[in-house]
């Protein structure tokens, strides 16, 4: 298996060489910014997925509480509630894989350049002397994150970029399970401060561009919730069908007052003339 990956790593790594010479050469960007370019591309590639990633999780969003109801009503028995999930899904049209997907294709990418980045000396031999800055606090792109005090900075712009992006890809997520992700980053940041500063970029490009496409996401599509399950209890009341709630039947109308009655009322609008004179 080990023999099987590493003709692989050797060429993501020299396909990823290959695009960032380009970006360096052809276009004459820094190498810093030829990585922003190249997340830029890889993500304009991914649109396509990435859609159909976003209408995935706003169908699992609307049709959340049909999903609970179905998980509550077979809770004991788990086989029984994955085949009515799955046929729920068919039914709806609904991919959970699909929200997976963009983030799994990434993964190579992530790989390539990390590899490109540790052998940049052997990759690019004429570039020991040329910038490999970004935005003048990161000296060196190859060198380790925490190795200058920008790597810091950037590690603080890394962990707000990915809190943000969480906040849109965990739209259909509970209220603990948002809490776990927006965590996260804290305790990867440990992590990926050994990792060179040029991997940490990446990272952060294809963060604010999910960030920003949330946003953009969030102005063009309407969110049209899925209607609420009718649901009936003992305790609902039935339709009006011409009986009150408690099952009575409705009061009649009271009868017309009758002579005895109509004698009386002279009576007493005589009375109530000689209180108000005598006052």
């Amino acid at each position: 298996m080990m023999l099987f990956a590493i003709p692989i790593l050797s060429q993501l790594e020299t396909v990823m060489k290959h695009v960032l010479t380009w970006f360096h050469t052809s276009l004459n960007l820094p190498w810093a910014w030829a990585i922003v370019a190249t997340t830029v591309i890889v993500r304009m590639l991914l649109v396509p997925l990435t859609i159909k990633q976003i209408h995935s999780m706003q169908n699992l969003q609307r049709f959340a509480p049909q999903m609970k109801e179905i998980q509550k009503k077979y809770k004991g028995d788990k086989q029984k509630q994955n085949e009515e999930l799955m046929k729920f899904y068919r039914e709806n049209n609904i991919n959970p894989a699909a929200s997976c997907l963009p983030m799994l294709l990434q993964l190579p990418v992530f790989i390539a350049l990390y590899y490109t980045l540790k052998h940049f000396n052997s990759n690019f031999p004429s570039a020991a002397h040329e910038n490999l800055s970004w935005l003048h606090f990161i000296p060196n792109i190859t060198k380790p994150t925490t190795a200058v005090w920008g790597g810091y900075v950037l590690l603080v712009v890394y962990v707000a970029s990915q809190m943000a992006s969480t906040l849109f890809m965990a739209a259909t997520a509970d209220k603990t399970q948002r809490i776990l992700f927006m965590v996260m980053p804290l305790f990867f940041v440990f992590i990926i401060a050994r990792f060179p500063a040029g991997l940490v970029i990446y990272w952060v490009t294809t963060n604010l561009w999910t960030v920003g496409q949330g946003l953009i996401t969030r102005r063009l599509v309407a969110r049209t919730p899925a209607p609420a399950p009718e649901r009936r209890s003992s305790r609902t009341p039935p339709k009006d069908d011409g009986t009150s709630g408690n099952g009575a039947q409705p009061e009649s109308p009271s009868p017309e007052p009758g002579p005895a009655a109509a004698q009386q009322r002279p009576r007493q609008v005589r009375r109530k003339k000689k209180r108000t004179s005598r006052r």
